[in-house]
């Protein structure tokens, strides 16, 4: 029954390393307005860092634009230090109430430059499904080594994470593939 657990606790965390990717990709400028973009980002307000969207309202009224409705106003200043410092390359505007955030157009070769960006986050996720596969396999052979399983069932077992890790690295390419493709599009 342990190996039962141990390939459970396997696709727990290869669903939790692709949904890494997915939102790390989320967060990467395509043109289009999305609150993921600036939601993530740390604001310094009343003495701690706290995430913008625990913050503030986020909303993208039209394609190019965000806009930010801060709980207490007057941590308005606070925020736009957080987004000019973020490296985004956006400016807020504010006029007292809501910070907006207009998003220009991407240069040919800053979405080349946003595609490699991707690209390396995919790998990267991709890195961590295989080391789950490893560290799950390093799992299933000390099972096998205290005699607790038979060699049948460790190849069975291996296989299973096998085809899980194929089935999740698929999974962050057509990731990988959307977003890239979101980006090239003009």
């Amino acid at each position: 029954m342990e190996l039962d657990a141990i390939i459970k606790d396997c696709d727990d965390k290869m669903k939790k390393s692709v949904e890494v990717v997915q939102h790390e990709l989320a967060t990467i400028r395509t043109g289009k307005a999305s609150p993921a973009l600036v939601e993530g980002l740390q604001v310094d307000c009343y003495g701690s860092l706290m995430r913008l969207k625990e913050l503030a309202g986020i909303s993208t009224p039209e394609p190019r634009g965000i806009v930010i409705q801060p709980w207490d106003p007057t941590q308005i200043p606070a925020i736009e230090k957080a987004i000019q410092a973020s490296g985004l390359g956006l400016t807020p505007s504010n006029d007292g109430k809501v910070i907006r955030l207009n998003l220009p157009e991407l240069t040919e070769e800053r979405r080349k430059d946003l595609a490699k960006v991707v690209k390396k986050m995919a790998e990267e996720g991709r890195v961590a499904l295989r080391n789950i596969r490893r560290d799950v396999n390093g799992a299933i052979q000390k099972l096998l080594k205290d005699s607790k399983i038979t060699e049948d069932e460790k190849f069975g077992g291996e296989k299973k994470v096998q085809d899980k890790t194929n089935v999740f690295i698929k999974h962050v390419d057509d990731l990988l593939k959307h977003k890239e493709q979101e980006i090239l599009t003009v």
